[in-house]
């Protein structure tokens, strides 16, 4: 184990932090509105009394921007965590199949799936980690290593509780936030002094964001008009339902 560099995490943060903001922006112009029209809720808009072509444009996107930026968010924290381990431990992004993270500290193994949050799945995916843990222990006790192999769920935040410290059912630990960074790291405080760095130039990538973003609300709005409103100006549900949801088939 060597201890922590602060400044060599920081130097990581800043020279990667831009990759978040250019898939941020990718994300938005690959978006086509008829795609995302497909895949959100149009009677939760119509419940919410969205009346302007720009409002329900707006909560589109917005909607689709949340859940895309966890993602990305989520696979940029993943690089870092295995680079601050690999500066501590020696960790390596796993070649094992559903393994994120691979190192050995005090003569033991762990094999660690990473996650954003504690909140990440349901019962079908959180048992495909378990099936994910299960094999790479088979692997590494096939490969001849008299070790112990640990399985890890790592959440990059969120509180680690002891109801949810070891799961028994899928023999694993789940560490979040603090607990977490502090596994991966040896440092404590490590959760709290990654916050200063992921600032770096967020004011000028967000301006570049902002742009897309007004662009990309402006051309949906235009199309949206064009399709599905009718001719006195009001959004025409009848034939936005029909878009999202009509079958093609006939009941028998």
């Amino acid at each position: 184990m060597k201890p922590l560099d602060i400044g060599e995490v920081t130097k990581y943060v800043e020279e990667n932090i831009g990759d978040f903001h250019s898939r941020r922006v990718d994300k938005l112009g690959e978006l086509k509105l008829k795609t995302v029209l497909k895949r959100k809720n149009p009677y939760l808009f119509k419940a919410k009394n969205i009346l302007t072509a720009q409002d329900l444009i707006k909560a589109i996107v917005d909607a689709y921007i949340s859940s895309s930026e966890e993602g990305i968010f989520g696979n940029w924290l993943e690089g870092l965590a295995i680079h601050v381990n690999s500066l501590v431990y020696g960790g390596r992004k796993s070649g094992i199949p559903g393994i994120d993270l691979e190192f050995t500290k005090n003569s033991e193994r762990f094999i660690v799936s990473i996650k954003s949050g504690p909140d990440w799945g349901n019962d079908s995916q959180i048992k495909k980690m378990v099936d994910h843990f299960n094999s790479a222990r088979r692997v590494l006790k096939t490969s001849g290593a008299k070790i112990n192999v640990t399985a890890v769920n790592g959440c990059c935040y969120g509180k680690t509780t002891s109801r949810n410290h070891y799961k028994k059912r899928g023999d694993y630990y789940k560490y979040c936030g603090q607990v977490f960074w502090e596994f991966i790291s040896g440092n404590s405080e490590l959760y709290k002094e990654i916050v200063e760095p992921l600032g770096y130039l967020a004011h000028e990538k967000n301006d570049d964001f902002e742009i897309s973003y007004a662009k990309k609300i402006n051309i949906f709005t235009k199309e949206l008009t064009e399709e599905f409103f009718t001719d006195t100006g009001d959004i025409d549900w009848n034939k936005l339902l029909e878009f999202n949801s009509q079958g093609t088939t006939k009941n028998k």
